[in-house]
């Protein structure tokens, strides 16, 4: 077991992961992850118009991963606390935030009709519904305008890829990958 822990440092190294983390989130710890990325990206890019766009995504993200975490299987962390992954790692032309928490069966129809339509719509499009929505004043049962993944999509200016695990009847795990390019 031991030999494996030097695989997988040597394997995170390879793919430049700058953070890889697994548990009950509070909001504390999302405030210590952002600061401790911030201070990653300081080493990893130069360019501060990339760095303000991976951060916001990061912080959109770990948001929607505190806010939106659902289903019976979210609630099995020790805390109560919301329970998710988040990895961020540099790639080729930028790099890529990957989340990913547990939800409501039901909802998944839902929320994919949702990506699906951001993703269909070209940058102008997105602002205007962005827009729109920011001044609709209704708001989700969660206590937010609905702008968390319009936000993360238009930060990155990239498809949202993103996928659902079934995992059990009542239950799925939730992905979601973001690619921020420079």
């Amino acid at each position: 077991m031991l030999d494996r822990i030097y695989d997988l440092y040597n394997e995170m190294e390879r793919k430049q992961v700058m953070l890889s983390f697994t548990g009950d989130l509070s909001a504390e710890l999302i405030t210590a992850l952002l600061g401790l990325v911030e201070r990653k990206l300081l080493g990893f890019e130069e360019d501060v118009r990339v760095r303000k766009r991976v951060f916001n995504v990061v912080m959109e993200c770990l948001q929607n991963l505190y806010h939106h975490n659902g289903g019976e299987r979210a609630a099995e962390g020790a805390s109560g606390d919301p329970h998710g992954v988040v990895m961020i790692a540099r790639v080729e032309d930028g790099y890529s935030v990957l989340t990913g928490n547990f939800m409501a069966g039901r909802d998944v129809d839902d929320l994919k009709a949702h990506l699906d339509h951001i993703n269909s719509l070209p940058p102008q499009e997105l602002r205007k519904a962005y827009q729109a929505r920011l001044s609709d004043g209704r708001y989700t049962q969660q206590g937010g305008g609905g702008l968390g993944i319009m936000e993360i999509a238009r930060k990155s200016g990239n498809k949202l890829e993103y996928g659902f695990v079934p995992c059990d009847r009542d239950n799925a795990f939730f992905s979601l990958n973001v690619n921020v390019t420079n």
